[in-house]
């Protein structure tokens, strides 16, 4: 199934003014070398689906946890759907090269355990926004265990 993408009503789709969600977009983009913006999708039967990030080209598609104040063990549910979501937009959108899931300081900590190391073995990207600047989430420092 394809998805195509839409243009927005407007630039900045629901992200207002000084959020949290359009600085970290516009960080990423500084990062990466391009501007991204919310686009809405469309899938074949009509319905819309919004990716919280897309480049001009259509390459990059981001989804956004930009979560701040007490870490909550939900947000873990969150960052686990965005990345389902990523994993589905990369497969609909013909274009799509990289998936990126950008994550806020207090996030990192959904990412223990074997959430982090799923996202990267499949392919999904994550970086950490800091309030500024964005990085790519250091790797794990545990050896690569592989199965025979």
């Amino acid at each position: 199934m394809h998805l195509i993408v839409l243009d927005a009503p407007t630039e900045w789709s629901r992200f207002a003014d000084g959020s949290v969600e359009r600085r970290m977009l516009l960080a990423l983009g500084d990062h990466l070398g391009t501007l991204l913006r919310p686009k809405p999708l469309m899938l074949p039967d009509g319905s819309r689906v919004e990716v919280e990030g897309i480049d001009a080209d259509r390459r990059v598609l981001v989804q956004l946890v930009g979560n701040q104040g007490a870490y909550k063990p939900a947000y873990r549910n969150k960052v686990m759907a965005d990345m389902f979501k990523l994993l589905w937009l990369r497969e609909s959108v013909p274009t799509a090269e990289r998936a990126i899931l950008l994550v806020t300081e207090l996030i990192v900590q959904a990412l223990g355990g074997w959430v982090a190391r799923a996202a990267a073995d499949l392919g999904i990207e994550i970086h950490v926004y800091d309030g500024s600047t964005v990085a790519p989430l250091r790797p794990s420092s545990r050896p690569d265990v592989k199965r025979p």
